[in-house]
């Protein structure tokens, strides 16, 4: 039997595609635009949520597929939402996701994922309070996973408190090692959010693209450390790779128009913006204090427009 990275059993008639992000892996069915369930399983799906079905038909043996069914149907109609900036709607989406995942308590790494999406979901819809709750609930399903606590950094992050939020960024990285570069990633970007130890964290960063090469996400980062340390045309090399590599990304996103289930496509491109968003506002920062205005005043625009927003923990 395979798992997906929900830690879901993948039935045979589904294949994956998976998320650089870590994000759900979609069942083809999603990517052909078609329903992930039948129509008659989507009957029965909503017939088991209105009540309608009694406990004698629903029996121990047919709890699992129907929790399987609504928990990807839950998935579908957050990505979907996500997709739409309709975060509060996906928020209600994952809610019902998992409450049913969690309804034998026997999937507690699913369940964590699941948490940490819905804290990323409630710092969009300027909840950060209840996505670190979320955070801290994930953590205590995953003891030793690094995702809970690097979103309990940016939840902590958001609400304003800069010394929680490096500690849980230091956690994560002691959680999996010093040598994982997502982790070194992640703790040298909150240093630089913070405004704290910029060289240890232009370490991180450096150690992190030596093990796994030039990421836009990682190039990122680095430009912004050396912005913030004053090396702004270095700084501003390293952002034109970024913003030049998630651009082309972003295109290749656009050619699947027409051959991939639209609401996937959105949910993605939403990533890939907000991502650019993010690059192109420390591109901004540093063309302004090198002297570049108007290339600066135009990445701040970009940034605007493609949704940089701290209030959100776009930033």
């Amino acid at each position: 039997m395979r798992y997906d990275s929900l830690g879901f059993p993948i039935p045979t008639e589904f294949d994956r595609i998976d998320d650089d992000r870590g994000t759900p892996a979609l069942p083809k069915r999603i990517r052909d635009g078609r329903s992930t369930a039948g129509p008659l399983k989507r009957l029965f799906v909503g017939l088991v949520l209105l009540g309608v079905v009694g406990s004698a038909i629903v029996g121990p043996a047919v709890i699992p597929t129907i929790r399987e069914v609504v928990v990807r149907w839950s998935l579908e109609r957050a990505i979907a939402s996500e997709g739409q900036g309709a975060y509060g709607a996906a928020v209600a989406d994952l809610d019902r996701a998992i409450d049913w995942a969690g309804a034998t308590g026997d999937i507690p790494l699913a369940k964590s994922r699941l948490l940490c999406w819905r804290a990323m979901l409630r710092i969009k819809n300027r909840d950060a309070a209840g996505a670190l709750e979320d955070a801290t609930l994930a953590a205590s399903f995953e003891p030793n996973g690094m995702e809970p606590w690097q979103v309990r950094a940016l939840a902590l992050f958001v609400l304003g408190n800069k010394d929680g939020s490096l500690n849980a960024a230091q956690t994560a990285v002691d959680l999996v090692g010093d040598d994982d570069p997502e982790a070194l990633n992640h703790r040298a970007y909150m240093r630089a959010l913070a405004g704290r130890d910029l060289e240890a964290a232009l370490d991180d960063i450096e150690r992190a693209l030596a093990a796994s090469g030039p990421s836009p996400e990682f190039l990122d980062t680095r430009g912004y450390i050396l912005h913030l340390l004053g090396r702004h045309h270095q700084a501003i090399d390293d952002l034109n790779g970024a913003i030049d590599t998630a651009e082309d990304d972003r295109r290749r996103l656009l050619t699947l128009a027409g051959h991939v289930d639209p609401a996937e496509l959105a949910y993605r491109l939403l990533h890939a913006d907000h991502s650019l968003a993010v690059m192109h506002h420390h591109r901004g920062l540093a063309c302004r204090a090198a002297g570049l205005t108007g290339q600066a005043d135009q990445d701040l625009a970009v940034a605007e427009r493609k949704g940089f927003d701290p209030s959100r923990g776009i930033l």
